[in-house]
């Protein structure tokens, strides 16, 4: 069983991700023109703050006094959502959905990292549901984003 340290660390780790993800899937949203990428990419923002609070609400009943509350520039960085900026500044859809799947291989591994810490239960079920629901946005967008190839 990971010592409380450890899940706190992991869980703060995960809620940066995620807030990296929501801001980096708003900034994509803002971005592109195409009505349906829009809205996917908002709902995909939303859900982003919605598992970042509940790892929060997670962190707080282990112990943790103080959450993380954002992202980090670094965590951006590292997450796979640096390049994001350029490609919204070209405003090639192709481009965004490549950026966005960078980010979203960046937080399936560092779920699947966590995962494979010794988590207590209801903290490993809430990342397990996360993640498979990070896996499923990931492979969506990887989707989108070779048929964006295709057509291009």
């Amino acid at each position: 069983m990971a010592d409380q340290k450890e899940t706190i660390s992991t869980i703060n780790n995960l809620i940066e991700t995620l807030k990296d993800g929501q801001k980096g899937f708003k900034e994509a949203a803002d971005a592109v023109n195409d009505p349906q990428l829009k809205s996917l990419f908002t709902e995909y923002s939303q859900q982003r703050s919605r598992f970042a609070s509940e790892l929060q609400t997670e962190a707080r009943s282990v112990g943790e006094a103080e959450p993380e509350t954002g992202g980090s520039a670094a965590g951006a960085m590292h997450r796979g959502w640096i390049n994001l900026k350029s490609a919204i500044t070209s405003k090639d859809e192709g481009a965004i959905l490549a950026e966005c799947e960078r980010g979203e291989d960046s937080a399936v591994q560092e779920f699947e990292k966590a995962m494979r810490n010794d988590l207590v239960s209801p903290v490993r079920d809430i990342v397990s549901r996360q993640y498979s629901e990070i896996k499923s946005a990931h492979d969506r967008i990887k989707n989108l984003r070779d048929a964006a190839k295709k057509a291009a």
